[in-house]
């Protein structure tokens, strides 16, 4: 007994220590994130020259890597965190810069770009110059979570606006820029996309997340507003995503594999960012949405911050249950493949959430699926319902808050004594590394900081949703096309096609669509595309093996927004 309280005891003064260390980071850091951050909005920010106002740079670095650009992924976060801090009343100075920000972003929505205008797929474009016109260069496009975070946002900001008497301004200023998001994902939640990472094209655990709950959180507002027209729609969709999000689950894994193409383990930041970017305190430890405290997300958390122990030189020697620096993803390579600070303190912000909830249910539950998460503060725990009154509950709670400390204290370790933080910091040595100042990284900060205070922004919806019985992949309205193309051939010889969308089998060459020569020399196929797209394509020749591509460059077609179209081409 004796020792067992020893034990206890040093637990205890061990805790303390850390959040000692921890609480003076947290006081020092808080301001200096909040100032990186402001300086690197236009256009008034220190660091943000040449931006418009209201635009959002997501980093000043210039070269090696240049960041130079604004994305509309960052931009949204970062001024999420702003507007939790407004609505809050933590932070009552920024209207001026949260008005800033949306007609910014109202602006781009409009800027015809690389992929598409306005009205053809341009709202999946993932960064703009920071004069506000279009980047032209090569890129990983569409990535379509933007326009969810976006709305998202500004849904925040609406609704406070709503609650203090204000809704003609958002009838009339929000609306239409939230709405023009909101369809875009309605119709096109299912087709392929760059990840958050901007590397695999394929689908995303982070953006089906996050278009999920755009769309619950979209159909509510307008429901608030009048526009009732669109909820049949946004709901049917965001019940399609809801059922699409549970194939991420790897059960033989315990995680949740991030992308479903890309070649690699599928043990990624990506899930973690999606659980606390969705999190909705009302919602409890749900499952189905994958809440921060739910069985699979502390499973998944496990399996992902455990595949980083021993790939990084700056996690030597640390316990097999402590805090260790994590980064994207464990086969990563850019810049050597180094941990990240916005991904160290989303695995704290994390275990904060979870902490949040169940304080305020006075229980957690451990299952079979998430008891070798707990097993790490206790090893006698088993699967149960343990109440706030349990010795259990107080030992598990407080090792987790430990935990959760201990992520922040690395990040607290790797940050320079000016408190600036860089995108990432050295594997081995800790040196800061990569893009300085980023912006995303001082959000991440604060948005940590926030859920150890026991902050949780306002529901969204997510609370007792049910996943429907089948899925439906129908994104929205759709287009049957006909593409005929003349072309003539040897024996043996046939004419497919492929492009860049899901139904024209994404480029693959393997799985391309092999067309009717009922009417030769024209060879014909009528597929059904989404409505309001560009799509580029291009017709293959196979013969008995053999793969002959039609010329450059890429044919290309905007589909209608609905019925029929018919394509007339000859081979090139």
């Amino acid at each position: 007994m004796r020792l067992l309280a020893f034990a206890s005891l040093a637990t205890l003064l061990v805790s303390a220590l850390g959040q000692t260390s921890v609480d003076t980071y947290v006081a020092s850091e808080s301001p200096v994130a909040k100032a990186g951050l402001l300086a690197n909005i236009g256009s008034s920010g220190a660091k943000s020259s040449g931006a418009k106002p209201g635009v959002v740079i997501a980093s000043p670095s210039t070269t090696n890597p240049d960041y130079l650009y604004t994305w509309v992924r960052d931009s949204s976060l970062v001024f999420k965190t702003i507007v939790d801090q407004y609505t809050s009343g933590t932070d009552t100075s920024t209207r001026a810069l949260i008005d800033a920000f949306v007609a910014a972003e109202g602006t781009l929505q409009q800027v015809t770009n690389p992929s598409g205008s306005v009205s053809t797929g341009g709202l999946g474009e993932p960064k703009f110059n920071i004069d506000e016109t279009a980047f032209t260069g090569s890129w990983g496009r569409p990535q379509r979570d933007g326009p969810a975070l976006r709305s998202t946002a500004i849904i925040n900001y609406a609704n406070w606006l709503i609650a203090n008497g204000n809704s003609s301004w958002v009838t009339s200023k929000l609306w239409p820029i939230i709405k023009l998001d909101l369809d875009y994902v309605a119709n096109n939640w299912n087709q392929s996309t760059f990840d958050l990472w901007e590397e695999v094209d394929s689908s995303s655990f982070f953006t089906t997340a996050v278009q999920h709950r755009a769309l619950r959180e979209g159909a509510a507002l307008a429901n608030k507003i009048g526009q009732t027209s669109v909820v049949s729609g946004y709901t049917s969709q965001a019940s399609n995503l809801l059922c699409f999000l549970q194939s991420y689950w790897n059960p033989s894994g315990a995680y949740i594999t991030a992308n479903t193409g890309g070649g690699r383990s599928g043990k990624d930041s990506n899930t973690v960012l999606a659980s606390i970017h969705t999190f909705d305190p009302a919602a409890g430890c749900d499952a189905n949405t994958f809440q921060p405290c739910s069985d699979k997300a502390l499973s998944n958390l496990k399996v992902y911050v455990d595949s980083f122990r021993s790939i990084y030189g700056v996690n030597s020697g640390i316990a097999s249950n402590a805090a260790v620096a994590v980064g994207r993803y464990p086969e990563d390579v850019y810049y050597n493949g180094n941990p990240w600070y916005l991904s160290t303190f989303a695995v704290a912000e994390q275990l904060y959430d979870a902490l949040v909830v169940w304080k305020a249910q006075g229980s957690l539950t451990v299952t079979s699926t998430s008891l070798p998460f707990f097993k790490q503060f206790s090893s006698s725990v088993a699967a149960g319902t343990y109440a706030s009154s349990t010795a259990t509950f107080t030992t598990l709670t407080t090792a987790i808050k430990t935990f959760a400390d201990g992520f922040v204290a690395i990040n607290a370790k790797y940050t320079p004594a000016a408190g600036g933080l860089s995108e990432q910091f050295d594997k081995n040595t800790g040196a800061p590394t990569s893009a300085v100042d980023l912006t995303w990284s001082y959000a991440s900060a604060l948005t940590a900081f926030a859920a150890r205070t026991g902050f949780a922004a306002p529901g969204w919806g997510a609370q007792g949703l049910t996943v429907p019985a089948t899925c439906s992949g129908n994104a929205g309205p759709s287009v049957a096309v006909t593409f005929n193309v003349q072309a003539t051939t040897v024996l043996g010889e046939n004419i497919y096609l492929t492009g860049s969308v899901n139904a024209l089998e994404n480029w693959s060459p393997d799985n391309a669509l092999l067309l009717s020569a009922a009417n030769y020399p024209t060879w014909s196929i009528t597929v059904t595309l989404p409505a309001n797209t560009v799509v580029q394509y291009k017709y293959i020749r196979k013969n008995n093996g053999a793969v002959t591509w039609e010329s450059d460059p890429n044919d290309q077609i905007t589909t209608p927004s609905g019925g029929t179209f018919t394509v007339n081409d000859t081979w090139r």
